[in-house]
């Protein structure tokens, strides 16, 4: 089970004359981040808000809008006659300056922020319950939607691991080659710069080892090829949150792919070795976006 941090979702609820709106938008994110935008008479209740987010999302940047609108008159308001009187001031010296009509003042005034507000700033704790219930509901959402796209991703990432394996067995295919062209190659300038006769035949075959060894590219293809399973295995696991693993993982396989190139010194492994590294930016880039 594979989860994208890429998601969204929303839920809406209305009892008699209340409405609760919570809309939650998730991108990729290195740890929890959320911009939390909330009706002001949830203020007390943010750091729950937070917290209940965190539970089940984890990981990512979070906008999360909390909204709670009345529908009706249930709920008395007060208005603020000092700022009204204010902004009045304000808005009369400006459009006198700039002469501008002055019609409808009253509405513009009771639109302006914190003119009118709650009479009461606290909810019951019934009400709070509903919110609650509510931002589960779009938390639940946004992490279907998650899951969705972790099947996606999990499918594409698995391709790309198994296509680096597949240009492994091809390297190891010509590797073999490799090694007699090496030899063949320092036979031939031995012979055309000292003279076949000339040649120590023991002493050759122990530079030759030495030489093939240090070329060796056995045990970077093994590391590579572990790694490539291990990274499956995790792709496996149930744990949701696993996308720093497996970018651990792949910063390994690229260690070991770069070390490969360097040592092969050969055009023909090459060509594979930058499929490979294709493949890995590839994955890297999906990893990103992983829990």
């Amino acid at each position: 089970m594979l989860k994208s941090m890429t998601g969204f979702g929303r839920a809406e609820t209305t009892k008699g004359e209340t409405t609760i709106v919570v809309e939650v938008k998730s991108l990729n994110g290195k740890q929890f981040e959320v911009n939390l935008k909330i009706s002001p008479l949830l203020k007390p209740y943010e750091f729950d808000i937070r917290n209940q987010l965190q539970q089940t999302l984890l990981r990512g940047t979070l906008d999360a809008t909390v909204n709670i609108r009345q529908n009706g008159a249930t709920r008395p308001v007060v208005i603020n006659t000092d700022l009204a009187k204010y902004y009045h001031s304000t808005i009369t010296s400006l459009a006198t300056e700039l002469n501008l009509p002055q019609e409808d003042m009253l509405n513009v005034l009771m639109k302006l922020p914190e003119v009118v507000s709650p009479a009461t700033e606290q909810i019951s704790e019934e009400e709070w319950l509903e919110v609650e219930k509510v931002i589960q509901q779009a938390v639940t959402d946004l992490d279907a939607h998650r899951l969705d796209e972790g099947q996606m991703l999990s499918a594409d990432l698995l391709l790309r691991i198994e296509n680096i394996e597949s240009y492994c067995i091809k390297v190891r295919e010509l590797d073999p080659l490799r090694k007699d062209r090496v030899r063949q190659r320092l036979e031939g300038l031995l012979a055309e710069h000292v003279g076949k006769e000339n040649v120590d035949e023991n002493r050759l075959e122990q530079e030759l080892i030495f030489y093939l060894e240090k070329l060796d590219i056995s045990e970077e293809l093994i590391r590579l090829e572990n790694h490539c399973r291990y990274f499956k295995e995790i792709l496996a696991e149930a744990d949701p949150s696993k996308g720093k693993k497996l970018g651990f993982v792949l910063q390994e396989v690229g260690r070991e792919i770069n070390t490969t190139g360097s040592k092969a010194n050969d055009a023909n492994i090459q060509q594979w070795v930058v499929l490979m590294k294709d493949e890995l930016e590839k994955a890297k880039e999906q990893v990103l976006n992983v829990l």
